[in-house]
């Protein structure tokens, strides 16, 4: 018996909406990476990518538990010493809300050239306006456990 590999040409991708209002941020990016690594699929393979497009639109308005919200801290470094810069989560939403989001989906994306692959199929609104009409997004629900 032959294993099947699907053939990337072949992919069917659809393309998702998704409101993240009112929503926690790690659930809401768990279910984001399983949707752009394609594991809901029963074609999944896990060095290719089968998954699907997602639009998330208001990453402003997106939730977090805890006291994250007053100590969560983003660092960026850019390699040359006295480069470390840290930015609290207030600033950070102000300025870069979408930006917050589409860090939380990159940790849960595989750490190489295939992650950089999915989540450039990722796009991010601060509002609930996205040029992605055309596409005809299926809308994707968010099961609370």
């Amino acid at each position: 018996m032959k294993t099947f590999i699907p053939k990337v040409d072949e992919l069917n991708r659809k393309w998702y909406l998704l409101d993240l209002k009112d929503v926690t941020l790690g659930k809401a990016a768990i279910l984001t990476a399983n949707v752009l690594r394609g594991k809901s699929k029963p074609i999944f393979t896990p060095h290719l990518d089968t998954g699907d497009y997602v639009v998330a639109i208001n990453a402003a308005h997106v939730n977090i538990s805890g006291a994250k919200s007053e100590n969560k801290l983003y660092y960026h470094y850019s390699g040359y010493p006295g480069g470390l810069k840290i930015t609290p989560y207030a600033r950070m939403m102000n300025t870069k809300a979408p930006k917050i989001f589409t860090h939380a989906v990159m940790g849960m994306l595989p750490k190489n050239r295939l992650g950089k692959k999915m989540i450039k199929k990722l796009h991010v609104y601060a509002d609930d306006k996205h040029p992605h009409q055309a596409q005809k997004p299926e809308i994707l629900k968010l099961t609370e456990s």
